[in-house]
Parts: structure tokens; sequence; C-alpha cells
């Protein structure tokens, strides 16, 4: 018969045991919708496909500066869509176009 310490030696063992089989995931930071990048390395803002919906914090004056600071110029009308998007008009390389910014601060050209 096992006494007390004997008891609680066997009981904390099978424990970390079985803490060190429970699996971690790959990248637990990896984010789960595919319509959101990462920032590149270079630390401009990445360019994506589309939008990704979501709860937008950025002020207006927050998503035009991302946009100047990204080489937008004559940045107007930006208004946030029931989709959390800012979404307004620009230009870069002398080209007007549509432009929206995320709640991630990623960046959409059209």
């Amino acid at each position: 018969m096992l006494n007390k310490y004997a008891l609680a030696l066997v009981i904390g063992a099978a424990t970390i045991g079985s803490a060190a089989a429970q699996q971690v995931p790959a990248n637990p930071n990896a984010p789960s919708n595919p319509a959101v990048t990462m920032p590149t390395p270079s630390g401009a803002a990445p360019v994506v496909a589309a939008p990704a919906a979501g709860a937008n914090s950025f002020t207006e004056m927050q998503a035009k500066a991302r946009l100047e600071n990204q080489g937008f110029t004559g940045v107007t009308g930006l208004t946030k869509d029931t989709d959390g998007v800012w979404r307004g008009m620009g230009t870069k390389a002398g080209r007007s176009m549509s432009v929206s910014v995320d709640y991630r601060g990623n960046i959409v050209e059209k």
C-alpha cells in the first residue's frame, strides 16, 4: 500500500506526463482570415485583394495618414462603411483610384 507521499509523487508524475503530451499548434499567431496579411519586412503596408471586414478603430485621420505614408496624395472622401472599412479616393503615381483601409491597416487600391 502506498503511503501519502508516494501517492502524491505518482499523481504529480501523471499530471506532468499528460501536460507534456498536449500538442501545440504550428503557429498560434497566424491569421485565420486569408484576406488579412501581415506587414512586409520592409514595414510597408500590405496590399491585399479585398479588405477584411471587422471592427475598425482607426480614425479618419489615421486612415488618411496610413494611405499618405504609402505614397497616396489627394486622399479625399474617406467614409467608414458598415463592414468597418474606410473607403475613399486617392492618387498614386499620377493615377486616381479607389482606396480602402481595413481594420488591420491593409490597403486595397482599385
